[in-house]
C-alpha cells in the first residue's frame, strides 16, 4: 500500500511527493477534471461520516484534513519565505492557478493576529443553493493549515459567510490561537 494512505501513531505519512507523477499517469486527460467530481468525492465522504458520527464530528474530520493539506500545499506550492503581503499575493495567485478560488485579504491585523480572507468562486460550494448553514470546513482547515505552515503559528479559522448561507462569496475569520 502507498504511504500517501498509511499512517502510525507517531508521524503522518500524507506527503505531496506521494500523489505520485500525475503528467505521466494521465498523459491524455491531464491534470485537470471538472468541479462535480471534486464535489461528488467530498459531499459523498461528508454524507458517510455524517450518518456514521454526527454532523459536528464529520465537520471535524473535513477541518483536520484541510489542514493538513493545506499544510502540504503551503511547503510545496508557496514561497514561504516572502514577507506578509508577498506571501499573500502569491497565495492568491496560486489559489487562482490551482483553480481553487479567487482569494481577497479584506483586512488584517498590524501582527497579522487576525486576518479575514473572502474568496470568490469557491471549489466547494459556490453555486450550490442556498440553505443558511456554512459547509466549508475542509476550507477552514486548508486556510489554517496554509497560515500555520507559514507562520508557525497556530490559527483558529472560521468561516463566517459562505455561499450556502446566502453571502455569494466564502468569508474566513482567521485569529492566531487555539485550533
Amino acid at each position: 500500500m502507498s504511504k500517501a494512505f498509511t499512517q502510525d501513531k507517531n508521524h503522518n505519512t500524507f506527503y505531496w511527493m506521494n500523489f505520485g507523477n500525475i503528467q505521466d499517469g494521465r498523459e491524455i486527460l491531464g491534470e485537470e477534471m471538472p468541479v462535480i467530481v471534486y464535489r461528488m468525492m467530498q459531499f459523498a465522504m461528508r454524507d458517510v461520516m455524517t450518518k456514521e458520527f454526527g454532523r459536528e464530528k464529520a465537520d471535524c474530520f473535513l477541518r483536520e484534513s484541510g489542514f493538513l493539506a493545506g499544510k502540504e500545499f503551503a511547503k510545496n506550492a508557496l514561497d514561504l519565505n516572502l514577507g506578509f503581503n508577498d506571501f499573500i499575493v502569491s497565495l492568491h495567485n496560486t489559489l487562482l492557478n490551482f483553480k481553487i478560488g479567487i482569494l481577497r485579504m479584506e483586512y488584517a491585523s498590524d501582527d497579522a493576529g487576525e486576518i479575514i480572507f473572502s474568496i470568490e468562486e469557491d471549489l466547494d460550494c459556490s453555486g450550490l443553493p442556498v440553505t443558511n448553514e456554512t459547509v466549508c470546513n475542509y476550507d477552514e482547515g486548508f486556510i489554517a493549515g496554509i497560515l500555520e505552515a507559514y507562520t508557525g503559528k497556530p490559527y483558529k479559522v472560521l468561516e463566517i459567510d459562505c455561499w450556502v448561507s446566502g453571502g455569494r462569496v466564502c468569508r474566513f475569520k482567521c485569529t492566531v490561537g487555539e485550533r
